[in-house]
């Protein structure tokens, strides 16, 4: 039995850590009912991370805490649970009296899956379940072709998403005004990371800032890895500790080349909305007929950053200790192991999904079959990086190679896993004979 009478409003933050400009919460708090803010450490996602010591879970749990605490200054509490969802509503509608749950839609094939099924348990107990678009500008069905089909290039996409912006101009959603209607009840902690079975990390969780000197030039330097001149939103993005109407409002006034970026990550999103099956598989299909190496002692040199490529080298150096790496880098290392190597981007794709701070599946999986040249909008299969030209080109006085390569240029540095023009002629040959003979 419920506890309490009193009707409330939950709120379900998910990907979307923040109070200002946050859709759902804004509608939940507008709701006529007190608001009870919820967020779950689910343990169908945690349980399938491979390491205890894990940066995004360190960097949600101090992005949900500060959440916590400004809740508290309302006479209110930030609920964390820890299970299932389906585990949690059950707990929270026999505890509380509770008129609707809001939340920001999702739109992975697993999320969309997950609130289904809560939205169904909800529904047989007469509780509403509705979701508001958040964590892009334009969601699902907004910006189609002619023929109502979902696009696939992404410059026809970007086009027609920068007309719809005219037509549509961004509302910001000022959910700070309304922290009155929490729901009001005794404070309370978190629970601890060690609690829900992981470890503190080096990572520490501050406000994400667009910082307009970064954007002003971004285009000049985003390139260069050793200037280390990209905003790092990524993670601000992946777990919406920033708004991404703020991103593109800003963006507008300051950066049309850090505007596109922003309306890849929407293309990504929409493709896999729209075609689920890359979770798994090619957009093309014919590239599944590519007779992958798949050397596991290469795959390995590989992930630990020891191919004897120094720029390959030390972009996988970099993710492997910071979880983050460039993205000029992340491009010239996903090339290298599809093309060079001959290993599946599968492969990949799951490394980096491991590994990355602001993994973000659409945008990992449209990249790599990017790189691979099987995606809908990638490159050719003849386009390989040749790791040495990108070097000079974009690390000429080797300041990034040395930081996390200290040892090139020293006879402890090993000799190449492949000699480049081997397996460039390999590449195109492998290609060549599963794409065009068949």
């Amino acid at each position: 039995m419920s506890n309490t009478q009193q009707k409330i409003t939950v709120f379900w933050f998910r990907r979307d850590l923040r109070i200002d400009d946050n859709h759902g919460f804004y509608k939940a708090l507008q709701s006529g009912h007190p608001v009870l803010p919820v967020f779950i450490f689910d343990t169908t996602i945690l349980k399938r991370l491979e390491n205890s010591y894990d940066l995004r879970v360190d960097y949600i749990h101090q992005a949900v805490t500060e959440l916590n605490k400004r809740f508290s200054e309302y006479g209110s509490v930030l609920h964390i649970a820890y299970g299932t969802p389906l585990q949690v509503f059950e707990e929270l509608v026999n505890t509380y009296t509770i008129h609707e749950v809001i939340t920001n839609q999702d739109y992975e094939p697993q999320a969309i899956h997950r609130d289904e099924e809560v939205a169904l348990f909800l529904k047989s107990k007469n509780i509403l379940f509705s979701g508001y678009k958040d964590q892009v500008v334009f969601e699902k069905h907004e910006i189609l072709k002619s023929d109502a089909t979902p696009y696939t290039v992404f410059t026809p996409y970007s086009k027609k998403w920068k007309v719809l912006l005219k037509e549509k101009p961004l509302y910001l959603y000022e959910s700070e005004k309304l922290l009155s209607h929490l729901y009001k009840t005794e404070p309370s902690d978190p629970p601890s990371l060690d609690k829900i079975g992981f470890e503190k990390t080096a990572i520490q969780y501050t406000v994400p800032v667009l910082d307009k000197n970064i954007i002003d030039t971004y285009d000049h330097y985003r390139d260069y890895p050793s200037l280390d001149h990209t905003t790092h939103l990524g993670v601000a993005l992946r777990f919406g500790t920033i708004s991404i109407r703020k991103c593109v409002q800003f963006a507008l006034k300051h950066n049309e080349i850090w505007l596109n970026e922003l309306i890849w990550r929407e293309f990504f999103m929409q493709i896999l909305f729209h075609f689920p099956k890359v979770v798994h598989r090619c957009f093309k299909e014919k590239y599944e007929r590519i007779p992958w190496k798949n050397d596991e002692a290469e795959f390995e040199r590989w992930c630990q950053g020891k191919t004897g490529y120094p720029i390959v080298d030390a972009g996988m150096r970099e993710l492997n200790e910071t979880g983050f790496m460039h993205n000029r880098v992340r491009m010239i290392t996903a090339s290298f192991l599809c093309k060079h190597l001959l290993i599946d981007w599968r492969w990949g794709e799951a490394y980096f999904a491991q590994k990355l701070l602001d993994y973000d599946l659409s945008a990992n999986n449209g990249n790599w079959q990017w790189a691979a040249g099987c995606g809908c909008d990638a490159a050719p299969y003849f386009r390989i990086f040749n790791p040495e030209e990108q070097t000079k080109k974009f690390d000429k006085q080797l300041h990034y190679v040395k930081k996390w390569v200290p040892e090139y240029g020293t006879q402890r540095y090993i000799e190449p896993i492949i000699d480049h023009r081997q397996a460039r002629e390999r590449a195109l040959d492998v290609y060549k004979k599963a794409l065009l003979n068949n």
